[in-house]
């Protein structure tokens, strides 16, 4: 029988070294699948202005919207959703909004944007201090913003939660979570424990978890239409016996109020990179 020379090391094997590359696969998986979705929006305006505007490839049409977005500090996906879904201007014409109505802002009550300068400009104040009413209201340091645009719900704002959660829900584009089942019932929807709820996939429910989120609940955003333009979702650290009445109807202004606020946002503010956008292309 063989044995092994007198003095040699043989070396263990380090189980962090798997998670690790485990990990690593994750996130570079995560962050394949959410560059795919972001693009899908992308992809799909450039083909509308390269037609629209008779553009000789898809690279001027990507331009066009790269430098519209920096020169009104709009994200690139947020001005790719809203030519999608504007309707086009008229064939010809020197403006998109010829008969536009510049109206004030709705009232934000009972929240206090922050007065310094938001990165992510008034929008992002906004959305910052709706995250901080709904966390007030449920009690809870952990929370996310996410906002409707072509067909999903895409990552806004975030407090309290690790990166995994953040790279899984950067865009939720089904039914299997609450966030997206309060967006499509266009109602409040509440996970007393996430370990048990059969709302959520298996995949979201590890994830959740894995954040240290044993309950959540989502407020969706609704414009006065009662469409959905967005879901704040509160998650907390222990399994919830539920809200009162006053905390659900507290819930319910706040998504009525930016609800309202996002309309106007995209019918006045939103807007501007639009006509903007507009002109540059007919003197390209």
């Amino acid at each position: 029988m063989s044995q092994e020379p007198e003095g040699k090391v043989i070396p263990l094997h380090d189980p962090s070294s798997d998670r690790e590359e485990d990990e690593r696969l994750r996130q570079q998986n995560a962050g394949l699948r959410n560059r795919m979705l972001a693009r899908t929006s992308i992809s799909a305006a450039q083909g509308v202005l390269m037609e629209r505007y008779r553009l000789p490839s898809l690279g001027e049409a990507f331009d066009l919207l790269r430098h519209t977005s920096q020169r009104h500090n709009v994200k690139l996906h947020t001005l790719a959703d809203a030519v999608l879904r504007t309707p086009g201007p008229d064939r010809d014409a020197h403006v998109w909004f010829p008969r536009r109505v510049r109206t004030a802002p709705p009232p934000l009550t009972g929240l206090t944007p922050a007065e310094h300068n938001d990165a992510a400009g008034p929008a992002g104040a906004v959305l910052g201090a709706a995250l901080d009413r709904v966390l007030d209201i449920t009690q809870t340091p952990m929370g996310n913003v996410q906002l409707a645009e072509n067909g999903l719900l895409r990552m806004e704002r975030h407090t309290g939660l690790n990166r995994r959660f953040v790279d899984h829900f950067t865009f939720v584009d089904g039914p299997g979570t609450a966030c997206g089942q309060a967006a499509e019932n266009r109602q409040q929807v509440t996970v007393r424990d996430v370990a048990s709820a059969t709302v959520f996939d298996e995949e979201s429910r590890r994830v959740i978890l894995h954040a240290g989120s044993r309950a959540c609940h989502s407020v969706p955003l609704l414009d006065e239409r009662g469409t959905p333009l967005g879901v704040i979702s509160s998650h907390h650290p222990r399994p919830l016996a539920g809200f009162t009445r006053a905390q659900l109807d507290a819930l319910e202004t706040t998504g009525a109020v930016v609800g309202r606020w996002l309309s106007w946002h995209r019918r006045t503010v939103i807007r501007d990179p639009l006509e903007d956008l507009h002109a540059t292309a007919q003197h390209a």
